[in-house]
């Protein structure tokens, strides 16, 4: 209660690219006894580094689990830049629990492991944590001869699940929930397939729903990938040639609509050509998944629940080119007492024009 009570704001940002973290601001008030040498928030063991913090906000009866994380940082500002009651202020920060995955580098061998095998291996080790696996098989299974290759992870887990997801253009994040302590661990490509959820409305009247938002499109983002490789299996010298992305369209025009395109040399070696093949499809399908981004703000209250990153958003009234299907990369929520909430969002596809006729509200 007394934890409530002195807390001024909670910022929580989930993301598809790093860890996902959050920020807790309290007034430290001085205690009133002379026998406390310590501000009482410090001198509590409840945030003290390294406590697990689980942050839940309900909207129309429904409970949704914002954070599942971990406290890493304290700042205590005494004096100066304080609350509106020139009271000091204590900011809490901590990242998600994925964290506990990135704080030992070890060098550990996957004997006869493709990448997702070992992906679903290294997450079972944080069971603890609540987390649970939710790997997709690559396009490419590439389990390897143990008499001829054992694949070395010479960095933390969470450091190497990264590095074998940039192969194949995957991402890897903790997605909190949907129960207390309890997480899912997502190693695959961007889910751009699923049903999308409540519209965003932009310039509708009493429809529209979001504050602000803004548009961008990089004609340099997309890139096409050639090269020649000596395949390591058959020493044959290989032409590869990588022109399009295999990602679900949420846009009209894309890639293949642009006048230019960058042109990438795929420099790999000590690869079979299906692996090149492999790694060069992921570098293309990562380059398309944000030429089109847009930013924005709505307010939770307004828009009537939480809108969530990993899944797909359909936005109105921006007009043609940027109405449409949408993937959430990125959500920042922004708690104050008093029931002020703000959502600040990234949103991201590969081009402009909708894919659909129209938006279902």
């Amino acid at each position: 209660l007394e934890l409530t009570e002195k807390l001024q704001k909670i910022e929580v940002t989930q993301s598809d690219e790093g860890r996902s973290g959050f920020q807790m601001t309290f007034r430290a008030s001085h205690s009133e006894s002379q026998s406390e040498p310590d501000y009482p928030l410090l001198s509590q063991s409840l945030l003290d580094p390294f406590n697990r913090i689980i942050v839940t906000v309900t909207i129309n009866s429904t409970p949704s689990v914002l954070m599942d994380g971990i406290i890493t940082h304290h700042q205590l500002i005494a004096a100066g830049d304080t609350g509106d009651d020139g009271e000091p202020l204590l900011i809490v920060t901590g990242e998600d629990v994925s964290i506990m995955m990135d704080m030992e580098e070890k060098i550990v061998g996957h004997p006869n492991q493709d990448e997702a095998s070992i992906a679903r291996t290294i997450i079972s080790r944080y069971s603890d944590l609540g987390l649970t696996p939710q790997v997709q098989d690559p396009p490419l299974i590439d389990r390897p001869d143990p008499n001829e290759r054992t694949p070395i992870q010479h960095c933390t887990d969470l450091a190497y699940l990264l590095e074998m997801a940039k192969r194949y253009g995957y991402v890897f994040y903790i997605a909190p929930g949907p129960a207390s302590q309890k997480n899912t661990a997502y190693w695959g490509p961007p889910r751009k397939e699923r049903q999308p959820q409540a519209v965003l409305s932009v310039n509708l009247g009493p429809a529209t729903n979001v504050e602000s938002i803004s548009f961008r499109y990089n004609a340099l983002t997309p890139m096409t990938i050639t090269g020649k490789l000596q395949d390591r299996k058959t020493n044959q010298i290989n032409s590869l040639e990588i022109a399009k992305s295999t990602r679900p369209k949420l846009a009209k025009k894309g890639m293949d609509d642009q006048a230019h395109v960058r042109q990438l040399l795929f420099r790999g070696a000590g690869l079979s050509i299906d692996q090149a093949k492999a790694r060069a499809q992921g570098m293309t399908d990562a380059s398309v998944d944000r030429v089109a981004t847009a930013e924005g703000v709505l307010d939770a209250l307004t828009y009537g629940g939480i809108l969530r990153p990993f899944e797909l958003v359909a936005l109105r009234g921006a007009r043609h080119s940027y109405d449409g299907l949408w993937y959430v990369k990125s959500v920042t929520h922004t708690i104050r007492p008093g029931g002020e909430y703000k959502q600040r969002f990234t949103l991201a596809r590969e081009g402009v024009g909708s894919t659909i006729q129209k938006v279902e509200t």
